[in-house]
């Protein structure tokens, strides 16, 4: 059995998971497979007016879910992150049973599905982009220490 590679993308993917939700997986995949590959934004306005409601409503606040984890645990924008990878597994059958005629009785099945979403950084942290800015400032100090140590030297001179 091959090993498969991992994507990595240097601590930058955030994700979300919901677990038991009252629905088929089959009916959760339909939905999942139109927004998979896309942006946020455009994965929400896709949600939000599919005719599927039971089945978007969960798989809407999973996203948000995600998205709210990237922007507070990670510093990402909301505008850049892509869903990187959201999948569908089938969960337990919940059996009822259900009263009928002459004292019977039938078996109701309700499946439950567990999904993950994992959504990934398009640019640079925002930690990362606030330690380049410092840098660009620093260096930019720097210089301007040099050419007042310059104009001084000129002034001793003449």
């Amino acid at each position: 059995m091959k090993k498969k590679k991992k994507k990595i993308y240097g601590g930058i993917s955030a994700s979300a998971s919901g677990h038991h939700i009252p629905m088929s997986a089959h009916k959760a995949r339909r939905v999942i497979d139109q927004i998979r590959g896309r942006s946020y934004e455009e994965a929400l306005m896709i949600l939000q007016f599919m005719p599927y409601q039971r089945a978007c409503y969960p798989i809407w606040k999973l996203v948000s879910s995600a998205a709210a984890n990237a922007c507070h645990n990670m510093g990402h924008n909301k505008g850049d992150l892509m869903i990187d990878k959201i999948e569908v597994n089938e969960g337990i059958t919940i059996k009822k049973l259900k009263p009928t005629a002459k004292g019977c009785s039938c078996l109701i099945k309700r499946s439950t599905c567990h999904i993950t979403v994992k959504l990934h950084n398009l640019r640079m942290p925002l930690e990362s982009e606030k330690l380049q800015k410092f840098q660009e400032m620093e260096q930019r100090e720097g210089i301007e220490k040099i050419k007042d140590e310059i104009d001084k030297m000129g002034r001793m001179g003449g």
